[in-house]
C-alpha cells in the first residue's frame, strides 16, 4: 500500500487503519513524493488525495497509467471533492475507486481489500 496525503493527520489515520488490518503501508506527501516512490515501494494499491501541493491526485493518476511500469497499480481516489464531475474525471482517468471524505474507515478497509484481491488476481 502506498498512502498519498498531504495532511499529516489524514495520511496517518489511513495508514494506521490499514495497518492494523495486515497491510503493509508506505506514504508520501504529495504526488511528486508517490511518483519518486513507487517503483520501489512497488504498491498493489495507491490511495491519493486529489487537491495535494507540487503535484496533484489528478496528474499523479493520469502519470501513473502513462507509465508501464505503474499503470496496472489499483488507485483509489480519497478526497474531499464530491462533485459528479470529480467522480466521473476520475474514472475517465482510470482510478479504480473514489471515496469522498469524510469517510468510514471500515468502507476504506473494505475498498482496499477488494482492489488488493483484484490487484493479486490480475498479476498472478
Amino acid at each position: 500500500m502506498l498512502v498519498v496525503d498531504d495532511d499529516e493527520v489524514i495520511r496517518q489515520l489511513i495508514a494506521v487503519n490499514l495497518s492494523l488490518e495486515g497491510f503493509q503501508v508506505e506514504t508520501a506527501t504529495d504526488g511528486q513524493d508517490c511518483l519518486e516512490r513507487v517503483v520501489s515501494v512497488q504498491p498493489d494499491v495507491i490511495t491519493l488525495d486529489v487537491m495535494m501541493p507540487r503535484l496533484d491526485g489528478w496528474m499523479t493518476a493520469t502519470k501513473l497509467r502513462a507509465d508501464d511500469s505503474t499503470a496496472h497499480i489499483k488507485i483509489m481516489m480519497i478526497t474531499a471533492r464530491a462533485q459528479e464531475d470529480d467522480k466521473k474525471r476520475g474514472l475517465g482517468i482510470g482510478v479504480d475507486a473514489y471515496l469522498t471524505k469524510p469517510f468510514d474507515p471500515a468502507e476504506l478497509i473494505q475498498v482496499v481489500r477488494d482492489l488488493a484481491l483484484a490487484a493479486r488476481t490480475t498479476s498472478a
